[in-house]
């Protein structure tokens, strides 16, 4: 069972993958169409601040964090 500090640590490390993949010097092999892709999807991705609303207002499903504070 995912308990909310799970789920909101995953959502953190999603938005963190993504970032990774538009940057070629920490993914280096990644073609330029997937790179564009993730830079679309973070376009519209929550942030830390978007997690903490969320967790005020869902907090059974996502947790407030320290951890959510990061952009």
């Amino acid at each position: 069972m995912t308990i909310p500090t799970e789920r909101t640590r995953a959502v953190l490390a999603t938005r963190e993958f993504l970032f990774a993949l538009t940057n070629p010097g920490e993914t280096p092999n990644v073609p330029d169409s997937i790179r564009e892709h993730a830079l679309s999807l973070l376009r519209h991705y929550p942030d830390g601040g978007d997690m903490n609303l969320v967790g005020l207002a869902c907090p059974n499903w996502f947790a407030i964090s320290d951890e959510c504070s990061m952009p």
